[in-house]
């Protein structure tokens, strides 16, 4: 896994939200964009895992609770959709934190109600682990 490789899965995910958008517009449940999503990686090709379930071990106990994110792409990249008016800390922290439970560098938070996907319905998220990537 580099650098170049995640931008280019990102540009590639990007291009997928982007073509729904278009296709759809905003205003509709995340559920939908998710499942249009499913669609578009598939027409592309692109492997992806939809709602993987996220182990969590605390001190050696493994916790049965259902956390799951909504895309993992080609075990590098965490992708969370939203069809919200703003995305608010706690969705960030909420991708931060499958990032750091599923041990990856990077996540992209796409946010369906907007007017332009890529100006504003979209931004990535890396952590210290993106720092140890060429």
């Amino acid at each position: 896994m580099t650098k170049a490789y995640l931008t280019d899965l990102i540009y590639k995910v990007n291009g997928a939200a982007i073509e729904i958008h278009k296709a759809l517009g905003p205003g509709l449940l995340e559920s939908v964009y998710h499942k249009c999503m499913i669609r578009e990686l598939q027409l592309r090709n692109i492997d992806f895992k939809s709602e993987l379930s996220i182990p969590i071990n605390y001190k050696g106990l493994n916790i049965d609770v259902d956390l799951r994110c909504d895309l993992l792409i080609k075990n590098s990249l965490i992708v969370e959709f939203k069809s919200v008016e703003k995305v608010l800390p706690i969705h960030i922290a909420q991708l931060m934190t499958y990032m750091k439970l599923l041990k990856l560098p990077i996540g992209l938070m796409i946010n369906f109600n907007c007017t332009h996907i890529f100006k504003e319905g979209q931004k990535t998220y890396v952590n210290e682990l993106y720092e140890d990537i060429y």
